[in-house]
């Protein structure tokens, strides 16, 4: 098997309740290319959570040695993605004085840091520190201090916290598989970077990643991330929905939600009927679609009530002028965005990865959305180094430190 240089590959590995999906971008000049894609089924997650490590370095093993194969590449260092309902967000703020009354990147790395200096309980650790905005000398909106003049420089961040053994776990779980992870990133952070556009994000737009377990929410406003939270429901409540409901097996729950599955009943056509599998050796039944729809229609309904709840709480509801995007697995039942209109009031359009080539019809899908923005994430903290070389061997130490501390505490 070719082995291309580490440099040129960048690997995304969404860790998800329902599928585990491992994508590969080669970084190019003209942006990312996708080479591999891999998917395995996901048993050993719930609601986004590790629960069981050998059933999920199983599924991780199968998506990995599949990319691998696809790419004609040996995979040995990935993006992993992390969600679940012990994601936190925060917004904080730092002030520091300037030294030499100009800007450098000593003093936006104290600045960072000060913002950081908040009281986080011992079973949790910083995940992210997004830099919203700067502010010198009261002059506000400043994307990009370096350089600037002044004698005080302030920063306004939004801090993502997690659990510290579902973080460890991710990383356990990959290191059994024989992989580094350069970096754990919070999914819908990675989706994002995907699904969403620059002018949207100036005008204020919040993603919803629908998954299998959890409903992962951002919110972005003045081109920055203002709020992140992450609800416990998903599209694995609508399959047990089902199979409870029509008396199937799970699986067969799943095949029928993707075949028949419409989150809305106004969209049917009268008289459509489905083959619905029985359990215990019984045969099938054939049952009107609108009897599925019945199921699913009040799940998704309550799903969207539950983010509407959730983007009032965050205070930037009114400020969403470019709308909502959905992404994630589960958006890709018909219905889906006609639901979401209706209960949440705002314009709706559904999330595809857009901005890669190579193997794009096979990524241009919601599932993936998660995987292509782990690549993205991966190049864009590749490109910032490159462009910053002065903070190369911070960060890239500070990723090893995290790595190497996790690996510490496991072992």
């Amino acid at each position: 098997m070719a082995k291309i240089k580490n440099s040129e590959i960048i690997v995304g590995l969404d860790i998800g309740t329902t599928k585990i999906a491992c994508v590969a971008g080669e970084v190019t000049e003209d942006g990312i290319d996708i080479i591999g894609i891999g998917t395995a089924q996901s048993k050993g997650l719930r609601r986004g959570v590790v629960v069981n490590i050998d059933a999920t370095v199983a599924a991780i093993q199968s998506a990995v040695d599949e990319a691998e194969n696809m790419a004609g590449c040996e995979i040995s260092t990935v993006y992993a993605a992390i969600s679940g309902a012990h994601v936190r967000g925060l917004n904080s703020h730092g002030i520091v004085a300037v030294k030499d009354k100009e800007v450098r990147e000593s003093d936006i790395a104290r600045v960072i840091e000060a913002a950081k200096a908040v009281a986080i309980p011992m079973d949790r650790e910083v995940l992210h520190v997004l830099p919203q905005q700067y502010v010198i000398d009261d002059q506000d909106g400043i994307r990009d201090p370096l350089g600037m003049a002044g004698v005080r420089l302030e920063a306004k961040v939004h801090i993502v916290t997690t659990a510290v053994t579902s973080a460890q776990n991710v990383v356990k779980c990959a290191n059994r598989c024989g992989l580094q992870v350069a970096d754990i990133v919070l999914e819908p952070l990675a989706s994002s970077q995907a699904v969403l556009e620059d002018d949207e994000k100036e005008l204020g737009v919040a993603m919803i990643d629908l998954g299998g377990g959890t409903c992962d929410i951002v919110v972005y406003a003045d081109g920055a991330i203002v709020h992140t939270s992450v609800l416990p429901l998903g599209g694995g409540h609508i399959t047990n929905d089902i199979a409870t409901v029509l008396r199937t097996p799970l699986e067969s729950a799943e095949k029928i939600k993707r075949k028949y599955g419409c989150a809305m009943r106004d969209l049917l056509e009268d008289g459509e009927t489905m083959e619905v599998p029985s359990v215990g050796g019984r045969g099938p039944r054939i049952l009107p679609r609108i009897k599925l729809v019945e199921i699913i229609e009040p799940r998704v309904e309550e799903i969207f009530e539950h983010v509407k709840k959730e983007l009032m709480r965050s205070g930037y509801a009114d400020s969403l002028a470019a709308g909502v995007v959905i992404s994630g697995g589960a958006t890709a039942m018909e219905g889906m965005a006609e639901m979401a209109e209706q209960v949440l009031g705002l314009p709706i359009r559904r999330g595809l990865p857009t901005k890669v080539g190579g193997l794009i019809d096979v990524v241009r899908s919601p599932a993936y959305a998660t995987g292509v923005g782990l690549v993205m994430f991966g190049a864009n903290a590749g490109r910032s180094l490159a462009q910053h070389p002065g903070r190369s061997a911070e960060v890239q130490s500070g990723v090893i430190k995290r790595v190497w501390s996790r690996l510490a505490e496991m072992f």
